[in-house]
């Protein structure tokens, strides 16, 4: 199996009855970009947060990386995450850490050297255009600011998977484009990218391989597809 993420025949039903996901099953291969659309309640917060181990599938199977979910043990589960970087609609940095400490905050949750925090945070900053700006603060930065240094934070060890939830939902439109470069340039270095989105503009334009949920069931799977598009 060659798919960076696996889920087989998922169903999740929440304990208040309602419906997650149903009997969904998806393959996204290493260095694909995707889009999982839907409305509210569609299902696609409940596609990352199964992802990320935060909840566990009703029925099914899900694979990250070629690991299981589904047996793997709680100690292992902030390995698994190492593999997934995230990007939130609402950026979720260190309001009294600066650029290049929130950043750098990733590298020492892993233990990583100072040497090599030293070394990675600058090009990292670089990579997403804030060399100038690591030493700011959060409330000195725009949002297309703060979102890059969410995306930087997230990118900083190096997953092979990208999560990005929204990620131009608080921003304008020229704001959102900027961003959507960055994630296309990060992608094209082989990072499996999948962002959950309402922006049809954004996903009609960049012709992607496109998931539609709705109600928790699978719609559409399009190879280069748009917003609406249907099987």
């Amino acid at each position: 199996m060659s798919s960076m993420i696996s889920m087989q025949n998922v169903t999740k039903i929440y304990e208040n009855g309602a419906l997650g996901l149903k009997d969904f099953s998806v393959e996204i291969e290493k260095g694909e970009f995707v889009f999982i659309v839907g409305s509210s309640g569609s299902g696609k917060s409940t596609f990352i947060r199964t992802l990320l181990k935060e909840i566990e599938p009703s029925t099914g199977e899900v694979f990250v990386d070629k690991t299981a979910l589904g047996s793997l043990k709680r100690k292992k589960v902030p390995y698994l995450r190492r593999k997934i970087g995230c990007v939130f609609q609402d950026f979720r940095l260190l309001p009294s850490k600066t650029v290049y400490e929130n950043v750098a905050f990733a590298m020492q949750v892993i233990e990583a050297s100072n040497r090599n925090i030293r070394r990675s945070v600058p090009q990292t900053l670089s990579l997403v255009g804030l060399h100038k700006k690591a030493n700011a603060y959060p409330d000195q930065l725009s949002g297309g600011e703060k979102q890059r240094v969410a995306i930087a934070r997230a990118i900083i060890n190096k997953p092979p998977i990208l999560i990005a939830d929204e990620p131009t939902g608080n921003l304008d439109p020229d704001t959102a484009w900027e961003i959507m470069e960055l994630l296309k340039e990060i992608n094209s270095r082989g990072t499996t990218v999948v962002m959950a989105t309402h922006a049809k503009d954004i996903v009609n334009k960049m012709r992607r391989r496109v998931i539609h949920l709705d109600s928790g069931v699978l719609i559409s799977d399009i190879a280069e597809g748009g917003y609406d598009d249907e099987a």
